[in-house]
């Protein structure tokens, strides 16, 4: 089966913004392409939302819900008490929705909510008040425990999360042959129903049941809901705040009631939960703790078009609403809710999460420096921190890289100062004199032999680290025809010119390095050549002129041969001419050469 969150490698085009985005580091770099590590990942989704090119996918589970559905006689859908914030104002359309899907009921994932409190009501009850459990509502901090922080995993709490409880309890007074699917804002509870079969039998998001709307051309606003929809087998109470941050404390009825709790802390955002993780110190309190900054109503496939102020603002009306209303709410019986205490994770058929920390592999410190090495950081100065391969220091990129999770490649300055090496031994091992400049006409980069024949220096002088005191100053200090870089720097098309520049004679080939940006001149000196076609010319001068002298003692024999004579020869000279003004410098387009 498909990891519940996955690459699309075809669409990754190595930015890194997930491997910054993710909070445990679970990405792998392969070939280029950011690949998700089932072992590593819990499953937040904030690589999904953080992707540009939407390269990481969340796994469909629309068609598997859809075939259940049919399938059984009674499927019951579970929803997550944050669909009053996702829906706001069509909360009853919802449900009447859902039921012309084909579910036989609906029933609140927040009933198992408030047999979880209950249990650990219990639990405190029986200990002095005192529970220090970390709450397992966030599969996502399960999971974090599990694999960052294992000498926590005895911390989890005892009892099942509210989801795989709510199914337990459905399951107990439904029977075992019905199937349940939950709906919510979620991609880790697909991994709950992956890893505990039945609690639920699929987990699917609110934009899954949003595409199964739009196939079935249920449209939200023109729904008709005079006739309410019951939840089975009734409406919970306040545990309908477990969505937001401190909701699950609320409902204590030993911490719930006190405005500032010692013995019980809530905290949301993986950042803040590392923190207080890395920090566990003897006598902890109970911890409240959900992945996603705000708690559930900020899932990863939340409607973020509302803020978080407003999706809060709505879980508060939608349950003092259930509170105020006088109606009968759930009350769970005390006898299941000790068998869930007494039982646990026993009553799904599994066994409480343990430490899953294979992958975490220490090394030594000669491994960590010569990884360092490796990607070209020799010395403390080396290590910028710069972030741009993802991770917060070069250490940790060492680490990465020994754990085969990241590429050398990855490092950008290690790849900068690469490239750089490689032109500056392009253009010290070049026999041609080589200027690249900026659009400011500004020397980005030169060589030794552009110096030999601009610089006006004597070379003697001139080596490697004259190179450095040229760079930034103005080409005009170097060339008279600075103003042809200005022209070529726009020009369509770039051409390659002949220049007479003192006593050289140069080809000129202008192409660009960055466009708009910088721009290359090379310079090859065709002086000898030149020369020698100089002799042909004056050679050809003087049989011209030989001619001429002919032509005018036998004018009368020679005619017109004797001007086609001098039109050939003629001819012959603007051949080999360079077509330069012998007391000035300047261009002429090589005609004998397309660039």
């Amino acid at each position: 089966m498909v990891y519940p969150v996955y690459t699309e490698t075809t669409y990754c085009r190595d930015c890194y913004k997930c491997v910054r985005s993710c909070p445990v580091k679970a990405i792998q770099i392969k070939d280029g392409s950011a690949v998700i590590i089932k072992d590593r990942c819990i499953f937040c989704g904030k690589c999904v939302a953080i992707c540009p090119n939407s390269a990481k996918k969340i796994r469909s589970d629309l068609s598997r819900a859809q075939m259940l559905v049919k399938s059984k006689k009674r499927v019951i859908c579970s929803l997550a008490p944050s669909f009053a914030a996702e829906f706001q104002g069509h909360e009853d359309a919802v449900l009447s929705a859902i039921i012309s899907l084909g579910f036989s009921d609906i029933s609140e994932t927040a009933i198992g909510a408030t047999i979880v409190s209950a249990a650990i009501d219990m639990y405190a009850n029986e200990h002095d008040g005192k529970c220090s459990w970390i709450s397992t509502a966030c599969p996502s901090v399960v999971e974090l425990v599990r694999k960052y922080y294992p000498e926590a995993v005895n911390r989890l709490a005892k009892v099942p999360s509210p989801l795989q409880t709510h199914c337990a309890y459905l399951r107990s007074i439904y029977g075992n042959d019905i199937g349940i699917v939950f709906i919510g804002p979620c991609i880790a509870k697909k991994n709950e129903a992956d890893t505990t079969p039945g609690y639920p039998d699929i987990a699917i998001t609110f934009d899954e049941l949003r595409s199964w709307l739009k196939e079935e051309r249920i449209d939200l606003d023109s729904i008709d809901t005079s006739n309410k929809v019951a939840f089975a087998p009734a409406k919970a109470g306040i545990a309908t705040l477990y969505p937001v941050e401190r909701g699950q404390i609320v409902t204590s009825k030993i911490w719930g009631e006190k405005p500032f709790c010692r013995d019980a802390l809530a905290l949301s955002g993986v950042n803040e939960i590392h923190d207080v993780l890395a920090q566990g110190r003897d006598n902890d309190p109970f911890l409240e703790l959900l992945g996603c900054e705000g708690g559930c109503i900020n899932g990863p496939v939340s409607d973020k078009c509302k803020s978080l102020a407003v999706r809060k603002n709505a879980i508060a009306q939608f349950t003092e609403s259930r509170i105020s209303s006088g109606e009968k709410l759930f009350e769970p019986k005390e006898e299941f809710v000790r068998e869930v205490l007494d039982k646990g994770y026993s009553i799904l058929g599994g066994s409480q999460p343990a430490s899953d920390t294979a992958f975490n592999k220490k090394f030594s410190e000669e491994e960590i420096k010569q990884a360092l090495l490796d990607l070209g950081k020799s010395t403390k100065a080396d290590e910028l921190n710069c972030g741009g391969c993802g991770y917060n220091t070069c250490r940790d990129m060492a680490i990465a890289y020994l754990s085969g999770m990241a590429e050398v490649e990855m490092c950008v300055t290690k790849m900068r100062k690469e490239a750089q090496s490689k032109v500056d031994m392009l253009l010290r091992t070049i026999p041609n004199a080589v200027v690249i400049v900026n659009r400011d006409l500004n020397i980005a980069d030169c060589n030794i032999n552009f110096l030999k024949i601009f610089g006006d220096m004597d070379e003697s002088l001139l080596d490697d680290s004259m190179l450095s005191l040229v760079s930034g100053l103005p080409l005009e200090r170097f060339v008279p025809f600075y103003e042809k870089f200005s022209d070529e720097f726009y020009a369509q098309k770039r051409n390659q010119y002949r220049l007479h520049y003192k006593d050289k004679f140069l080809r000129v080939t202008f192409f660009l390095v960055e466009k708009n940006r910088l721009l290359g001149a090379m310079f090859d000196d065709i002086t000898s050549p030149t020369v020698k076609r100089e002799t042909v010319v004056k050679k050809a001068e003087d049989v011209i002129q030989k001619s001429l002298e002919t032509v005018q003692q036998i004018a009368s024999l020679l005619g017109e041969n004797a001007a086609e004579t001098e039109i050939m020869l003629n001819s012959l000279i603007d051949a080999f001419s360079v077509h330069s003004d012998s007391n000035s410098d300047g261009f002429t387009i090589d005609d004998e050469v397309e660039v």
